[in-house]
């Protein structure tokens, strides 16, 4: 890889690392989802500045060519993404099933409520025209 390519790709990184970083600062997205794209953004920065780190690391773990290690950590990083989102799924899905179960209660309990009131209501009536007789 070129020192431009380097430096294009460097930048790169560093710009959407900072559109996350402000992403987060504005709560439009949390922490604990940027968390694996600030690491993935790292370790690409890190590859980036140190080509040859690349070389080391994959000989290291056994693979032969490093676009073969890129492609590797693609996928697991892809792994882990959909991971993340399948937990946060889950808990959303619960937390929907459990406001759902609240909601229905609350509903019942106003009919509840309004059926007492209207009984109320027309034994008061019922008094009223007693009296009134």
């Amino acid at each position: 890889m070129t020192v431009k390519l380097q430096i294009v790709v460097g930048l790169a990184i560093l710009f959407i690392l900072a559109i996350l970083i402000n992403m987060i600062r504005r709560r439009s997205l949390e922490l604990k989802y940027a968390l694996v794209w600030m690491l993935v953004l790292t370790a690409l920065f890190v590859f980036d500045c140190a080509p040859a780190l690349l070389n080391v690391v994959s000989g290291f773990l056994g693979i032969y060519a490093p676009v073969n290690m890129i492609f590797f950590l693609g996928f697991c990083f892809s792994l882990l993404i959909i991971f993340s989102l399948t937990v946060a799924l889950s808990r959303l899905s619960n937390s929907v099933r459990t406001l759902d179960q609240m909601v229905a209660l609350n509903e019942k309990r106003l009919q509840d409520l309004e059926q007492e009131l209207k009984k109320e209501k027309a034994k008061h009536e019922e008094e009223t025209d007693h009296h009134r007789m």
